[in-house]
């Protein structure tokens, strides 16, 4: 049951309200942004909330046990705190999210509705719908060591060791030629080998797109020619010209990790745990193991 501020509870007990929804919305490392979907700003516990941002709700639905809770928050693109470059280079992703039911006559009568965080955000020309989940869903995600074949940390973390700065895994290129809206050529890094930078990053120096990072799909080079695939394009197109950073990637394996970092001693994965042809297995009528075949003896 919500605990009701007294005020709030008198005002609703009048039978004619004046509330509205705010919404205090914090991304991972920044200051806390506020939105309201009345006609004017309004302000409590520090945080500013902003009106005529083009917010609205679906209906908030709730359940009893551990299942996740989820609403979703529509929005049109008219903040100068919310764009669609922040949203397409994922700046919202996994972000808190308060939702709180206020009086704006008396904005410290409120209550807290919702708390949790964002999940899927699609995005159209002029707005957006973002996925609200509820705390519940942090216990559908693995927590804790995973034991897996594969590494399960990042590549030049603390635990990894790798020191990403060093030149043979980062260089400096610029773009020389576009092939399409995720791809495009380079110049200044001809020296690494096909696929050296697969799986790693590329952060924009240079700009409409300085200071943005992309994911690198493939790295493939052809005598001179290097070509960089990425996931997803850039808020803004890449033009030639652009100087981004190129910083080598991994894909998680053991033996990738011995070849391209030397770095097997500190291997975060288990790559001679025993897979599902040891489970399933059964001695042979010879008495050996055999390799987990049918055929062999009872």
């Amino acid at each position: 049951m919500l605990d009701l501020h007294p005020d709030l509870k008198s005002h609703l007990l009048t039978g004619t309200t004046t509330l509205c929804n705010c919404w205090k919305l914090t991304p991972r490392g920044k200051l806390p942004l506020g939105f309201t979907d009345h006609d004017v700003t309004l302000s409590f516990e520090g945080v500013v909330y902003e009106a005529a941002a083009g917010f609205t709700a679906s209906a908030i639905e709730a359940q009893s046990g551990l299942a996740v809770d989820n609403l979703d928050v529509i929005g049109a693109l008219e903040s100068d705190k919310l764009n669609d470059a922040d949203l397409a280079v994922g700046v919202f992703d996994d972000a808190e999210i308060e939702i709180w039911r206020v009086n704006w006559q008396q904005p410290e009568a409120r209550v807290l509705l919702r708390k949790g965080n964002i999940g899927e955000v699609s995005r159209g020309t002029l707005g957006f719908r973002a996925e609200v989940r509820g705390l519940a869903h942090r216990l559908n995600q693995a927590s804790g060591r995973l034991f897996q074949y594969a590494c399960d940390t990042e590549l030049g973390s603390s635990r990894c060791g790798i020191n990403l700065t060093d030149a043979l895994y980062q260089t400096t290129a610029t773009v020389t030629s576009i092939v399409g809206e995720r791809e495009f050529t380079l110049a200044g890094a001809s020296s690494y080998a096909d696929q050296w930078f697969t799986r790693g990053v590329v952060d924009v120096n240079t700009g409409e797109n300085s200071g943005r990072q992309g994911e690198i799909k493939e790295h493939q080079k052809n005598a001179e020619t290097v070509r960089i695939l990425l996931w997803h394009p850039m808020p803004k197109p890449i033009v030639i010209g652009d100087e981004m950073v190129l910083t080598a990637g991994c894909d998680k394996n053991f033996s990738t990790c011995k070849s391209k970092f030397s770095n097997g001693a500190r291997f975060q994965g288990f790559p001679h745990m025993p897979g599902n042809d040891y489970v399933v297995s059964y001695p042979s009528k010879g008495g050996a193991y055999d390799g987990g075949s049918r055929n062999g003896g009872a």
